[in-house]
């Protein structure tokens, strides 16, 4: 790349800084909680009045009948496209615009969005409305020094990653806004940190697991059969049997944390009995026996480990158990699954991904994968787009946290890296 060029590209994001700062804020003040799924055609309707300020052609497009859309709480999704001077290849940056639950432990006010020093706090300051933000600035710049690029931009918020994708991404891909005829690259600036680009992610299979019984009454156990003590069989088996072989299990794919390259398992919910009395209730409960008890389970596999496997481990436990104790029934109901995705090291969005972050940050990048899914689930599987990473600032381990927040630095550093890529591939001679 002309060094003249490149120098003009970082003083350009150096210039935005401000700019970046007050975008980062205005976003986490929109709160977008989901669930239930606030705000989303709010800060849809923002990001267009922007983008569409910056020559982008919007759309608002909502997920009708997506699991969580409803006339309340509308699954809204915006897209915005630059076309440049002539034909070439597509660059897709896609941030969901969701943010999880406040949570307790929070010393700030979690949608002020202060910026304290480098810092900007603020629910989903980190995850990820400061990927959206940098990716906005970044191209911005970007389009200021090379307004006859060739090809097209593309900017994406898009709903529900926290609770699947289903009424973001995944609508989206279904109506072949992925299709590789129509994008070519895609950059996920989920936060990873600023020297790392994330391949993919492991599996996930969620499913509920219920543990049939009979109710009687509580004086009289013994004329009942407690959908508990069943329960309690599943996981006491999980302990001796389950944990301890998952635990044995490793991937070759570079999974971070360190701990994520086993295969694991986490029982996410569990319910017995009666249901819960709405919170003032004062009341005792029915002394009865328990007829039915849940838990739902959260299996994160790897790709050496297939789908059909990973279910049929856990029927094989349930099945022994039914062998060995009396009236044991039970029932298990898929909730979701995801098979394992990661990009080749050698695809065209990893290799300038990495050529820019050396350029800018003088270190070679870390070759990663997320312990989690997230939106290049859909990419891969639904639009059959392989040529996709996340890579964006913030640190992993401060998402969903109280106090969350994200460094005004590292979007600067990753605003460059991203103006970079583009220049690499959409101004080639």
């Amino acid at each position: 790349m002309n060094e003249a060029r490149e120098k003009s590209l970082r003083a350009e994001i150096a210039a935005r800084r401000e700019d970046l700062i007050a975008l980062t804020q205005d976003l986490i003040r929109i709160p977008t909680l989901n669930p239930p799924g606030l705000n989303y055609h709010e800060i849809c309707a923002f990001l267009a009045a922007r983008l569409e300020g910056s020559g982008f052609a919007v759309e608002l497009i909502r997920a009708e009948g997506a699991p969580g859309d409803s006339e309340e709480h509308p699954r809204w999704n915006m897209i915005a496209r630059r076309e440049g001077a002539r034909a070439g290849e597509c660059v897709h940056f896609n941030s969901h615009h969701d943010v999880v639950e406040v949570g307790q432990g929070w010393r700030r006010d979690p949608f002020a969005a202060v910026l304290e020093g480098d810092r900007i706090y603020g629910r989903g300051a980190c995850d990820m409305k400061g990927g959206l933000a940098t990716s906005i600035i970044a191209a911005e710049a970007f389009l200021a020094i090379h307004p006859d690029f060739a090809g097209a931009i593309e900017i994406s918020a898009t709903a529900d990653e926290e609770t699947g994708g289903y009424g973001g991404v995944a609508h989206l891909a279904e109506r072949g806004y992925f299709s590789p005829d129509r994008v070519q690259h895609v950059i996920i600036p989920e936060p990873l940190n600023k020297d790392r680009i994330c391949l993919g992610h492991r599996g996930v299979w969620w499913a509920e697991i219920e543990t049939k019984g009979r109710i009687a009454h509580g004086s009289m156990p013994f004329l009942g059969d407690s959908a508990i003590r069943h329960m309690g069989a599943v996981l006491a088996e999980m302990e001796e049997y389950l944990f301890p072989l998952l635990e044995g299990r490793s991937t070759e794919m570079p999974v971070v944390p360190e701990g994520a390259r086993h295969s694991t398992l986490n029982i996410n919910s569990i319910h017995g009995g009666e249901p819960e009395q709405c919170e003032g209730y004062t009341g005792l409960p029915a002394p009865c026996v328990p007829d039915r008890c849940r838990i739902v389970i959260d299996r994160r596999f790897l790709i050496e480990e297939s789908l059909e496997e990973v279910k049929g481990e856990i029927a094989a436990m349930l099945e022994r158990i039914k062998a060995r104790r009396p009236n044991f029934s039970y029932e298990i109901r898929d909730m979701m699954e995801v098979a394992p995705s990661m990009t080749d090291r050698g695809a065209p969005v990893v290799t300038t991904v990495a050529e820019a972050i050396e350029a800018v940050l003088r270190k070679r990048p870390e070759y990663v994968v997320s312990p989690g899914t997230y939106d290049q689930k859909h990419i891969d599987r639904i639009g059959r787009l392989k040529n996709c990473i996340a890579y964006g600032p913030g640190i992993l381990d401060l998402a969903h946290q109280p106090d969350e927040w994200i460094s005004v630095q590292d979007m600067c550093d990753s605003a460059e890296v991203m103006a970079l890529t583009l220049e690499k591939l959409l101004c080639r001679a």
